[in-house]
């Protein structure tokens, strides 16, 4: 047994060790300044050529001043709602930081200081590393702040040095970018508002930020901030900061803040370049949102300067010639994106994400979902039935030359033989655009002329969890299908943005590999590369003949059907058409093997984010995919691809198997052809196959349970189904951000 001389001596020894390494511990740290962590930097961002494409970020906006010139109200605010103690604590929570060392050391998130001393010095690390050895560091420096330093001074620092959102850093720039005044003139009511964003401007901010995080939206932030706000108010008027009359006065109205404004440099295109690529870097980093608005990141992106001109140039160039708002006011409100993606590599070249921010459109058509695609997804159910068949083959893909009636106002069918009710009960019946008696026609013949009866058929035999599948597997994100497993699906009731229907296409073009888009190679902090930026993993997203055949398809859609004012281009291209319900949006998307390129086309409302009709739009009855949407595409492709070769598609592989909807003609004819020979599919013993007028290719989708699209086909109404109310109000009002996977999970 040890003497009690020796453990006194040991116990002695550690202490004085103990003291001795905290004394130096502290003698060796600096007293932070706010001037310092003011020197924040821009981001720059850069073409795929390396040449600068913009410098943006925080640089410039941010300004300190002094304690007078902050209002007692934010002052008391911040105190009230985040640090009650502030004029009588030591500036440090020991046990705020045992928590946070012992959550680093089971490798969980690290916490923020809790007290405003310790979160004055957090904001001056420009450095944000997450160590044990930098949260020591911060307990020394937080110390002797609050032995050195006077609690004004740390109140002035802190307010100086936080993140409000939206570039703002500091007070004073935060007053400028909320409310347009200098810090002193701000009121007790919009300081409680300024004090709520602290908690984080991504979910407190009722602007939304849904480019961050699609559950950041405009309504769930607003609840949010208000619900602070207010509880701040309550906690200052309770700890006698405001008095009576102040709160009654500061809690009547919520201060809602000015919106958003272009700063230097983000006009045009640019503004939604960088928002797609930020989006990009914080979903595929470990770089917070503060991080990087802290600047000094250097970005290297996939965007071809020429092609984001090109396309921007093809959409202002139409819009000119067909869209007049001071003519026509069913022209008002018409907003366009568009993305464009290569084949094979998933990188996104150029996008068009509306008017600029300079002219107060701050979404990003490229990137937003709720817009609903109509039947340009009817190739993933086609793709799904080649590749899975239907209940009755046993597995076994089907051709495109099998025969479905095409009819108007037909009787959906479950697999059992059983029909698809509506909610009252009634039998659901399915409409096109018009009655015209097509009869039994081939799959490929309902594709060229985008008929809906078909294909909403066709979904029920496959199985709709199939559809979704396939669809998910060429690139379409899970959470913009979360419209209902009905009939309508079939026909375009899902809202992908347009960089993932451009993507999902260009799967087809790649002979069935499929890699997700993305938006940046590479990232560096001064000068240091960042991990974690690599090309995405091309993977084969279906079989080969199945993509074929699809492209094949395709590629009669513009020859012969609803897309042949893209026979323009002038070379091999493969495209569909799509328009919804009440002509709320019209698509086209279209690929050859260099370029795969989307282009949507809706009317929106610019007070709740509705979406508006079409009917009446440009001076004609309705809008369709095949005419506005194909035109900018057929613009765009001819400038993007000039002087490039036209290599054409591989040849579709046949496939065997004929499975004709029950009660088809027979019999089935004994010679299969190949979709490659592109059969005429209107063989004399079919006369129903081959109306004496030809309706004219238009589209159309009709969401009354059903989506329909093109053709001259679709059309009516129907009693709607159970699910058919969820459709028409997903399809019409809900707006969101997609790229998740692009730019993370939830586009990139």
């Amino acid at each position: 047994m040890p003497s009690w001389k020796l453990v006194s001596g040991l116990c002695l020894f550690f202490f004085g060790s103990l003291v001795a390494a905290v004394g130096v511990g502290y003698a060796m740290v600096g007293i932070p300044s706010e001037n310092t962590a003011a020197k924040s930097q821009n981001n720059v961002y850069y073409w795929s050529n390396g040449d600068q494409m913009v410098a943006t970020g925080t640089g410039a906006n941010r300004q300190n001043i002094t304690i007078d010139q902050i209002p007692k109200a934010m002052q008391w605010s911040v105190i009230s709602a985040e640090n009650k103690s502030f004029y009588t604590d030591s500036g440090v929570d020991p046990m705020g930081i045992a928590r946070a060392l012992a959550n680093m050391a089971k490798g969980g998130q690290t916490q923020g200081g809790s007290t405003i001393t310790q979160q004055f010095v957090k904001n001056t690390y420009l450095s944000q590393e997450q160590t044990v050895t930098r949260k020591f560091k911060e307990m020394f420096i937080s110390i002797k702040v609050g032995t050195q330093l006077s609690k004004q001074q740390v109140l002035q620092g802190y307010l100086n040095t936080s993140y409000y959102g939206r570039g703002a850093y500091g007070i004073q720039a935060a007053a400028q970018t909320y409310y347009g005044v200098d810090a002193v003139k701000l009121t007790p009511s919009q300081c409680a508002f300024l004090a709520a964003l602290l908690k984080g401007p991504t979910y407190y901010d009722p602007i939304g930020a849904t480019n961050i995080d699609p559950a950041a939206t405009a309504a769930a932030n607003r609840k949010r901030s208000e619900a602070r706000w207010s509880w701040i108010l309550e906690q200052m008027h309770n700890d006698k900061h405001i008095t009576d009359a102040e709160y009654q006065t500061a809690i009547k109205k919520y201060p809602m803040p000015q919106g958003l404004k272009a700063t230097k440099g983000m006009t045009g295109q640019i503004s939604y370049l960088v928002d797609t690529a930020k989006k990009y870097v914080l979903n595929h980093s470990n770089i917070s949102q503060t991080e990087f608005d802290q600047g000094g990141y250097q970005i290297y992106t996939t965007f071809q300067k020429d092609k984001v001109n090109e396309l921007s140039a093809a959409v202002k160039k139409i819009q000119k010639d067909r869209i007049d708002p001071k003519k026509r006011s069913l022209d008002k409100y018409v907003q366009f994106g568009a993305a464009s993606v290569v084949p094979n590599d998933g990188a996104i070249v150029a996008l068009y994400g509306g008017d600029g921010y300079e002219n107060g459109h701050f979404t990003n058509n490229a990137d937003t979902s709720g817009v609903p695609v109509g039947s340009t997804w009817k190739p993933f159910v086609l793709a799904a039935a080649m590749e899975y068949g239907t209940y009755k083959t046993d597995g076994v893909g089907i051709s495109p030359l099998s025969k479905y009636n095409g009819d108007d106002h037909l009787k959906v069918r479950n697999q059992d033989g059983s029909n698809v009710l509506n909610k009252d009960g009634s039998i659901f019946y399915q409409n096109n655009e018009s009655d015209h008696a097509w009869g039994y026609i081939s799959l490929r013949k309902a594709m060229e002329q985008s008929i809906n009866t078909p294909f909403v058929q066709l979904g029920m035999d496959v199985g709709l969890t199939r559809v979704r599948d396939v669809a998910q597997a060429s690139g379409i994100l899970s959470q913009t299908m979360k419209q209902g497993l009905n009939p309508s699906f079939a026909i375009g009731t899902a809202t992908p943005s347009a960089i993932r229907m451009a993507d999902a296409y260009a799967t087809f073009a790649a002979s069935g590999k499929q890699a997700d888009p993305y938006s940046v190679t590479s990232i560096k902090h001064d000068g240091e590369a960042v991990s974690g930026f690599t090309k995405p993993t091309v993977k084969q997203a279906m079989p080969e003949n199945v993509a074929n055949n699809v492209t094949d398809t395709l590629e009669n859609v513009i020859q012969n059907g609803t897309a042949e004012n893209a026979k323009a281009l002038g070379r091999a291209a493969a495209g569909k058409t799509g328009t919804t319900d009440s002509n709320k949006s019209a698509w086209f998307v279209g690929y050859t093997q260099q370029l795969s390129t989307s282009i949507a086309m809706f009317r929106e409302n610019p007070k709740d984010a509705e979406l508006l009709s079409m009917n009446g739009t440009a001076g004609v009855a309705s809008i369709h995919g095949g005419d506005i949407p194909t035109s900018i595409w057929t613009e765009y492709m001819e400038s993007a691809l000039k002087g490039k070769s036209d290599p054409g598609f591989p040849d579709a592989t046949k496939i065997d198997k004929v499975s004709n909807e029950d009660g088809a003609p027979s019999p089935t004819p004994s010679a299969i052809v190949t979709p490659s020979e592109t059969p005429s599919d209107t063989p004399s013993a079919t006369p129903s196959e081959t109306p004496s007028a030809t309706p004219s290719p238009t589209d159309s989708c009709q969401f009354s349970f059903q989506c329909s699209d093109d053709g001259g086909t679709d059309g009516g109404t129907t009693s709607s189904p159970t699910v058919s109310a969820t459709a028409t109000e997903t399809a019409g009002s809900t707006r969101g951000n997609d790229n998740g996977g692009i730019f993370g999970g939830a586009a990139g």
